[in-house]
């Protein structure tokens, strides 16, 4: 398992940049739920986000990333929460995330949309594992009181 540390948020030299965005998607029951997908093969979670289409807003890639990995699509838009840089997986470009605050009352994926390989979970606001990228749980604990307040 690749391990992520300090030297995927260090820009290495003439890298293409890669714009994606995606989002915190956010239920509330009892408690507040934090949406969070995996593909079948990995036992690390992470946020559902992916790289912009030609000629999409970063709404719109944020939306329909959801959907496609989440299978989330009762969606609606609460904040702009900016962006994260990092490099890609394969390290061969830069990433530039941009990430949004949704809520929505979806709690089953909506299986005609969403990738047959994503699994959605649902963990508590309070109660989330560690994910993959660092900087996705660092966007959540940076924005939870912010969350909170626009969750009541």
């Amino acid at each position: 398992m690749i391990s992520i540390d300090d030297s995927w948020y260090h820009p290495l030299p003439n890298l293409p940049e890669e714009t994606s965005a995606g989002g915190i998607v956010v239920r509330r029951a009892a408690q507040l739920w934090v949406a969070l997908v995996r593909e079948r093969r990995s036992p690390k979670f992470v946020l559902p986000k992916g790289r912009l289409e030609p000629g999409e807003t970063l709404e719109q890639a944020a939306y329909r990333e959801i959907a496609e990995e989440a299978g989330l699509t009762d969606l609606q838009l609460l904040a702009d929460l900016g962006r994260r840089e990092r490099l890609s997986f394969s390290k061969r470009s830069w990433k530039k995330v941009h990430y949004f605050l949704f809520q929505t009352r979806q709690i089953q994926p909506n299986p005609s949309r969403q990738e047959p390989d994503s699994e959605l979970h649902w963990f508590p606001l309070d109660e989330l594992p560690d994910l993959f990228w660092p900087e996705q749980k660092a966007l959540i604990d940076f924005n939870r009181d912010r969350i909170k307040s626009l969750m009541h």
